[in-house]
């Protein structure tokens, strides 16, 4: 792998893991589109995966910083009060709907990973997978979202987004943009459906890069420069930042159409060049 292979790995892992377009599904096609076997960067990957997750605790940095002190502080009032007091402020309540809807995120991706990921290899799944998100998108958009704040949030909400985000396993679905849907039909307001979407998909970000280092850690890194390997990282760091700022907008100002259209287009290319055994 050269550097501008890296950087273009780089560029769509940072982009599409937080733009509602499916990160694993952009990132087979641009494998595939370079020559470049999956298999032999295993390590390239993983480290693409820390490179973004390093952005959503930048951009989520104070938030992130108040959630962990609240989770010190329930085990305090535990010891205490023998009660969480999951409601004794916003930023805990957050943290206790984000901990309930990782319940069905990892359920399901502990079944069926191993399943899903043996359809990356079928350009077709990819291709019907982004039709499938920008449908969920564009439904969202005409019938999601309310006003519900974190104290309106109820527990079924929190298990439906993290089923909604289970789905994303699957190939040509995108993570953030499951969880969008979610938040938006569960009548989250959208502000918030956008921050929860984000912090929510800190764990499964980081289980999955934790799973893909361990299984590469015997390749090495199958013949990538540390230059190159630094640089593809750098890249998805950045792009990953931008797009976290950008959808952030993007959400508030009720734009997610563009990206329903981008996705059915992209999806039936796909779809119909695999069918034509281009990809």
């Amino acid at each position: 792998m050269d550097n501008l292979q890296a950087i273009i790995l780089g560029l769509v892992q940072g982009l599409t893991e937080f733009l509602p377009v499916s990160s694993s599904g952009h990132l087979a096609i641009a494998q595939n589109i370079l020559g470049i076997d999956e298999s032999n960067v295993m390590f390239f990957a993983a480290m693409l995966h820390i490179g973004t997750l390093a952005s959503v605790f930048v951009a989520y940095r104070s938030d992130i910083a108040a959630l962990f002190r609240e989770l010190f502080g329930a085990f305090k009032d535990l010891k205490e009060y023998k009660s969480f007091k999951i409601n004794r402020n916003p930023t805990r309540r957050l943290g206790f709907m984000i901990v309930m809807s990782a319940i069905p995120t990892g359920i399901i991706g502990f079944a069926f990973s191993d399943f899903f990921e043996s359809l990356f290899t079928k350009m077709v799944f990819i291709g019907v997978g982004l039709v499938i998100t920008g449908t969920l998108l564009f439904a969202a958009e005409r019938f999601g979202a309310g006003e519900k704040d974190i104290y309106g949030m109820r527990v079924r909400d929190a298990l439906f987004i993290g089923l909604c985000q289970s789905v994303a396993i699957a190939p040509g679905i995108s993570r953030s943009g499951s969880t969008l849907v979610g938040g938006l039909f569960s009548g989250l307001n959208r502000p918030l459906a956008v921050k929860f979407a984000f912090l929510m998909s800190i764990p499964p970000i980081a289980a999955s890069g934790l799973k893909e280092l361990i299984s590469a850690l015997g390749q090495g890194l199958g013949g990538v420069s540390i230059v190159t390997l630094i640089l593809g990282v750098l890249v998805s760091f950045v792009s990953g930042f931008l797009a976290i700022k950008w959808m952030i907008k993007v959400v508030t100002n009720k734009r997610l159409f563009y990206f329903s259209v981008y996705t059915w287009a992209a999806g039936a290319l796909v779809a119909g060049l695999a069918l034509k055994g281009i990809l």
